[in-house]
């Protein structure tokens, strides 16, 4: 990751007054944001579905409600996102070697096309591993190949772990098709619902693959074996940090239909005009999306609310939004609540690629995610600490209002899995400031239990304390960055 330039001047710790938050944010407002957004109603709020028209349109009354004006490209509240869906249609395939079809008795492979169609006949094979080796690269030659990959990578480099930055990596060395052999950690049960649910992209961003999809390690054992190969010795083989991938001398008839889904959705955007024009604005974000209906068919309760992830963060983005509204603030002040991000940070990198305002007039970008976690009294965390030249002014207002602060980098583990770093590649001063991951423990302990789930309920149990005090920060936060007089920047007109 690249760090900023200065784009602004240090501000000292000593110099910092932070703004005084008149009233603060309680817990029951944030309660009664949430009950909306996170209700079986809402049916958790996924991109392209009736829940995402409740949803947005929410949004839009209440920002309008706190006193912001729409800021889109036509004046309106909704930015258009071009997003678009692909699901398995019908297949065949036929796996060959040495002239002879294999037989594999199993059915536990999906494919799913670029387009609508794709045939091809005489594709090899080649197993490639984890597909990188230590330092990020991919040795194995997959020009116009088949890559078959192994799902689990633990061995592979911290920015190369997801299967998306693997997958993409062997597209940019020429893979023409990738599939992913789901292990032995029960991740082919993942795999499959993941590709059956018609996982959402941004077309204007994709990266590819002709061919696409995964196979079960029973299906991958049956192939490898019928070609005359040992999957546990290929496994073992790929595990070396010298390995470079194996042509598995079984070459691929493939006919494949996949059906294609283009729609619109939406970021939500809103403005506090400032009275100094040319002076920059502070940008507040969060994502309102969430993965809709996602149990099991037979499941008594598919719907996925999404009440910490981000009912939550759209509530603190609400509140503070209406104090900030009280009064005008020197620089303007941009609220963004975007869409898809579940699916990749996608709304995120369509304004990234297709601002309403220059992103060079940022001065900081704040996003605000999975924020009802922490209780009252905890530290502050920064994600995206030592990427900025802001740590240490962020610190003070935080002081300011009575926080302490969580001096460690660990949080910047999650730093590309939120909104900032879609900005963040842009070169836009991009944090995430807030109670919730300065306790990794008890952060890892929400990811391993209701995140993602039917259980991202909003409960008597739910933790609002930390987000309010978060609220309140953000809003001190903002009146501090927004004022010209405290926060000096190179802009123009100061």
């Amino acid at each position: 990751m690249r760090l900023f330039k200065l784009a602004v001047f240090a501000t000292f710790t000593f110099l910092v007054t932070a703004p005084a938050v008149a009233k603060g944010v309680s817990e029951i407002e944030l309660r009664e944001h949430i009950a909306v957004l996170a209700s079986d109603e809402f049916e958790g709020r996924k991109p392209g579905t009736p829940g995402e028209a409740k949803t947005v349109k929410y949004i839009a009354e209440q920002w309008a409600k706190a006193g912001l004006k729409p800021a889109a490209s036509d004046h309106g509240w909704f930015e258009p996102v071009p997003l678009i869906q692909r699901g398995r249609g019908d297949a065949t395939f036929v796996f060959h070697s040495g002239g002879r079809k294999l037989r594999i008795v199993s059915d536990e492979i999906i494919l799913i096309g670029k387009d609508a169609q794709y045939a091809k006949t005489g594709l090899p094979v080649v197993f490639v591993g984890i597909g990188v080796t230590a330092d990020g690269g991919v040795a194995a030659d997959v020009a116009g190949k088949l890559a078959l990959v192994l799902f689990e990578a633990d061995n592979a480099p911290p920015k190369m772990k997801s299967p998306r930055a693997r997958r993409e990596a062997l597209i940019a060395a020429g893979a023409e098709a990738v599939i992913f052999v789901g292990d032995s950690q029960g991740n082919w049960p993942t795999l499959r619902r993941q590709l059956l649910s018609r996982p959402i992209g941004l077309e204007s961003r994709e990266k590819r693959a002709e061919l696409e999809g995964a196979m079960s390690t029973e299906f991958a054992v049956a192939l490898v074996t019928a070609a005359g190969r040992d999957w546990d010795k290929l496994r073992a083989h790929a595990k070396g940090a010298d390995y470079t991938g194996e042509a598995l001398g079984v070459d691929a008839d493939f006919n494949v239909s996949t059906d294609i889904y283009r729609f619109n959705s939406s970021n939500v955007i809103g403005k506090l005009t400032g009275r100094k024009k040319g002076s920059g604005a502070v940008l507040f974000m969060g994502h309102w999306d969430h993965l809709g209906l996602c149990g099991p068919e037979d499941a008594t309760d598919r719907i996925c609310n999404g009440a910490v992830d981000n009912a939550s963060g759209i509530a603190v983005l609400t509140e503070v939004a209406q104090r900030l509204a009280r009064k005008r603030h020197d620089r303007d002040i941009y609220f963004i609540a975007t869409t898809a991000e579940e699916s990749g940070l996608l709304g995120a990198y369509a304004y990234a690629d297709k601002p309403v305002f220059p992103l060079e007039d940022i001065v900081i970008s704040l996003n605000i995610d999975t924020i009802a976690i922490a209780k009252r009294n905890s530290k502050v965390a920064i994600i995206g600490r030592g990427t900025t030249p802001l740590d240490a002014t962020v610190e003070a207002v935080a002081r300011k209002t009575g926080r302490a602060i969580e001096s460690s980098t660990d949080a910047n583990d999650f730093i590309q899995r939120q909104d900032g770093w879609a900005l963040a590649q842009k070169g836009v001063p991009a944090l995430m400031v807030g109670g919730s991951f300065a306790d990794l423990d008890l952060m890892q302990k929400f990811l391993g239990s209701d995140y993602h789930g039917p259980n991202d309920e909003l409960t008597d149990k739910t933790e609002l304390g930390g987000a309010a005090e978060d609220a309140d920060l953000h809003i001190a936060l903002g009146q501090y960055f927004a004022d010209t007089r405290k926060y000096k920047s190179t802009k123009a007109g100061e």
